[in-house]
């Protein structure tokens, strides 16, 4: 019957139990539990990702696609380290791995380099799959995956190459046209992370600048971002980077990213005054992850749709 749940209880006490250590583990490492709305004025500019927009007085907010911007204001405005456990929203298709509203851990970490906010996000992860034995994780460059699974280097190699170990037809590419990050993102999805070790945590760093999002440049490369994305198997669990604190630099790169929504045909979005103000007014250094408690929780359960760790989902329950 359509009507009853996707999970049943012993699926909310796994659920329950990931969230108390989460929370346990945060505590014992001095990082202060916040809330912020999940209503925000302006939704934000990444071409890949899309927020739901509601009516407030006829007029137009956002549900949240992450807790990001209000935390780092709260990080500028003089907060330590802090984490929240919140339901996120993305009006994106869904899928085995996929929903519209998911539930997201984030957290930051004042002071922390790459190496420490990798090692930091590795320990909570582990603490949280506790039912799953874990080999020790596999930590890479981003230049070395391409480099030991396809051989190419994804810094210098061209988009025919891309195109043909895709083994793109012409609708795909003209799709996808002339985008070199996105024929990066579409040869890793299909033909690196599916080699992903499934007993152990793949961390990969050092992603291109052009892919820099909201991380710092390295300041020993500058070819490469100070982020980093945690598999395990093929999963993408988490997503994380030593923050850019650069307030130009930041709005130079809403701004691109208002173009290329542009340039693909997707509605203009307006930017985020009050984060850029937060970064004018000096937020520190710091390092943030965001994770997603879905995805670790369907893996540590043995399932392989997250709709099985979710009571209902938009959709209803799946036939059969």
């Amino acid at each position: 019957m359509t009507w009853q749940p996707n999970s049943g209880v012993d699926t909310a006490r796994a659920r329950a139990s990931m969230i108390r250590r989460a929370r346990r583990y945060f505590d014992d490492h001095d990082v202060l539990e916040v809330s912020t709305p999940a209503l925000s004025q302006t939704p934000v500019t990444d071409p890949n990702i899309d927020a739901i927009a509601a009516l407030l007085h006829d007029k137009k907010i956002y549900l949240h696609t992450s807790p990001e911007y209000m935390m780092k204001r709260l990080i500028a405005a003089g907060f330590p380290d802090i984490y929240q456990v919140c339901r996120v929203f993305r009006n994106a298709e869904s899928g085995r791995r996929h929903q519209p509203e998911f539930t997201m851990i984030e957290w930051y970490r004042l002071g922390f380099d790459l190496d420490s906010i990798i090692e930091d996000a590795i320990c909570l992860i582990t603490t949280l799959a506790d039912s799953r034995t874990l080999e020790r994780p596999k930590v890479l460059s981003y230049s070395d995956v391409y480099k030991e699974t396809l051989s190419i280097d994804p810094l210098s190699t061209s988009i025919a190459t891309l195109i043909d170990i895709a083994d793109a037809d012409m609708s795909l590419q003209q799709s996808v046209g002339d985008d070199r990050d996105a024929w990066l993102d579409l040869v890793f999805a299909t033909r690196i992370s599916p080699c992903f070790d499934d007993d152990r945590l793949t961390v990969v760093f050092h992603y291109p600048g052009s892919q820099a999002s909201l991380a710092r440049i390295c300041p020993q490369d500058a070819t490469v971002a100070d982020r980093f994305e945690i598999y395990l198997g093929a999963v993408e669990l988490a997503n994380g980077f030593v923050e850019l604190t650069d307030a130009d630099e930041q709005l130079s790169r809403f701004e691109r990213d208002r173009d290329v929504r542009s340039a693909v045909g997707k509605r203009d979005v307006a930017i985020d005054y009050e984060l850029i103000e937060a970064l004018r007014a000096g937020m520190p250094e710091c390092a943030g992850v965001a994770l997603g408690l879905d995805r670790l929780l369907m893996i540590a359960e043995g399932l392989s749709d997250i709709s099985d760790v979710m009571t209902f989902t938009p959709g209803g329950r799946r036939a059969g």
